[in-house]
């Protein structure tokens, strides 16, 4: 079984900064993607950034030039630093890393449990 661990969300005012901490843990052979999704209120989920195990990065329009993603493959962690963030920035924040549990088994996706990041004006 695969854990993701999220840490660093809260309460920040507009312009202000954030990091975003996911760390997996558990049975694993391999992480290929990880990255960052969030869904706001009434909304659906949508991708913020993701990264493959070549740190190759892409990221949603909405935050380019503000938030940086990053991971450390010998920790299994990845890192979302989010600056001059906006009050449409305001959602709760998942996780997700596509793992192979072991060489022969097929990539399966794994999800945190959410952490909530809320932008005041």
């Amino acid at each position: 079984q695969v854990q993701l661990v999220e840490s660093g969300g809260g309460l920040v005012q507009a312009g202000g900064s954030l990091r975003l901490s996911c760390a997996a843990s558990g049975t694993i052979f391999v992480i290929n993607a990880m990255g960052w999704y969030r869904q706001a209120p009434g909304k659906q989920r949508e991708l913020v950034a993701t990264i493959t195990s070549g740190f190759t990065t892409n990221y949603a329009d909405s935050v380019k030039g503000r938030f940086t993603l990053s991971r450390d493959n010998a920790k299994k962690t990845v890192y979302l630093q989010m600056n001059s963030l906006k009050p449409e920035d305001t959602a709760v924040y998942y996780c997700r890393a596509d793992v192979m549990v072991t060489r022969c088994s097929a990539e399966s996706t794994y999800w945190g449990q959410g952490t909530q990041v809320t932008v005041s004006s």
